[in-house]
């Protein structure tokens, strides 16, 4: 297993604010890992799990039907796999976060899932106390990726990024519209800073930080900084 599985990506986060219980989906092909995140989930005060799904195709019915803050998608399921799932759960329910699942915590897959629009991974064998925590940070607005192995996955599997395959004449506009601090920010993001990390490496308060790192998921329309780090690699900036 890696060093650090699973951390907050930043400032913890509890959610939803308005004290209903995190409405959770579980997709997953095998029954018995499906009861198992559900035993561990319903033994949990304040998330209740409303859903199950055995492929692809349920989860995004059931992600229609009720719209739920958190799905835990495998990512390999017959039919509709989990990430054509994921792509089609963000664009068509953006209030659905999505969590993948994997069993190797650098698998192409899990990366594929950050790409597809998820929000973070597990990985299956995740101590319960930290299944928890995950999909309560999740379904308040924050990722679920340890910024180390968040930053390996993506030079791991950078050759997979669409490539201009030579020099760009002009940047992309979305990394053209950000100020310079807050392009020094996003790289500082992307090579796996904390909030807190960067605010002494720029000598500045962490609330300043985080002002500016909503700054950059504003103008680069990504939902956390999970998306806002891919952006990073996929447009060049961290090559």
């Amino acid at each position: 297993m890696a060093d650090t599985p699973l951390t907050q990506s930043h400032d913890a986060a509890t959610a939803p604010a308005d004290g209903r219980p995190v409405r959770v989906v579980l997709a997953d092909d095998q029954a018995l890992m499906r009861m198992g995140f559900r035993m561990v989930l319903d033994a949990e005060e304040g998330i209740e799990v409303v859903g199950e799904a055995a492929d692809g195709h349920a989860a995004l019915a059931q992600a229609r039907a009720l719209h739920p803050d958190v799905i835990l998608m495998d990512v390999r399921m017959p039919g509709m796999n989990g990430i054509d799932a994921t792509a089609a759960i963000t664009a068509q329910c953006p209030g659905t976060r999505i969590l993948i699942l994997t069993t190797f915590d650098l698998d192409e897959y899990a990366f594929a899932g950050l790409r597809a629009g998820a929000s973070g991974f597990l990985l299956k064998d995740t101590r319960p106390a930290e299944l928890a925590e995950a999909v309560r940070t999740v379904a308040g607005g924050e990722a679920v990726v340890s910024p180390r192995i968040t930053r390996r996955m993506l030079e791991m599997f950078a050759g997979q990024l669409p490539s201009d395959g030579g020099a760009q004449s002009a940047p992309d506009p979305r990394i053209a519209s950000l100020t310079p601090r807050e392009g020094e920010i996003l790289v500082l993001m992307a090579q796996g800073l904390s909030n807190a990390e960067i605010a002494t490496h720029l000598v500045v308060s962490a609330t300043t930080v985080k002002t500016h790192v909503g700054n950059v998921l504003a103008k680069l329309e990504v939902r956390d900084r999970v998306q806002a780090v891919v952006v990073a690699y996929e447009t060049g900036l961290m090559s």
